[in-house]
């Protein structure tokens, strides 16, 4: 591995380290994703349920407070929800937006990684083929070696470009979106959540 790298020249040490950093992002990102952890299917009906039976409770929902995802959004609505549907809704788009940029997060780097990764792989082969046209002028096409280790470095380093960018990018469409569906449950959950509350008849059941 080291070989390989050092036959690529300079630029596999920043591809190198691109490609442990989106290694770590997408670890990262699929655990974080997960749509158990972020929006789990059973909260809105267990939440309905300690509503209807009259069992909603500040502990409770401070416990979900405490929580990521959906969770929170559901502790926000629920704990403003008593100053009327507007007050409630505020509050929910406001945690709402503070989901979502948890769930964005590293998104913009991992990007960032697909678009340059080619760009410093082509860099290292025109660096590569820079050195082969030196070797034809100084030595004439005798010097294999030579010819032979330029034209490596600018090989190794286009494949190692786009060996880092295409499970990248792959991974950066894949997430943005698992993002958006997570999103979208959400949005439905939370509104569900308003409309149940603030409808025909205005029944918080929050036990203060």
């Amino acid at each position: 591995m080291l070989a390989f790298i050092q036959t690529g020249g300079v630029f596999m040490w920043p591809l190198l380290a691109c490609s442990i950093l989106a290694l770590a992002i997408i670890l990262e990102r699929f655990w974080t994703l997960r749509r158990s952890g972020v929006a789990p299917k059973g909260l809105l009906s267990d939440v309905m349920a300690r509503l209807r039976d009259d069992r909603m409770t500040i502990e409770y929902i401070r416990s979900m407070q405490a929580k990521t995802g959906l969770a929170s959004i559901f502790a926000a609505g629920l704990l403003n929800s008593k100053h009327g549907r507007d007050a409630m809704k505020e509050s929910v788009q406001e945690a709402a937006s503070h989901v979502i940029h948890e769930l964005e997060r590293f998104m913009n780097t991992l990007g960032t990684i697909a678009a340059i990764s080619p760009l410093l792989g082509l860099l290292g082969t025109v660096v590569g083929m820079i050195k082969v046209f030196s070797v034809l002028m100084e030595s004439g096409a005798g010097n294999t070696a030579l010819l032979a280790g330029g034209i490596s470095e600018a090989l190794l380093t286009t494949a190692a470009g786009l060996g880092v960018a295409i499970p990248a990018l792959i991974f950066h469409r894949f997430f943005s979106r698992r993002i958006d569906e997570l999103v979208v449950t959400m949005e439905q959950q939370s509104t569900k959540l308003v409309d149940a509350l603030h409808g025909d008849r205005d029944k918080t059941g929050v036990a203060q």
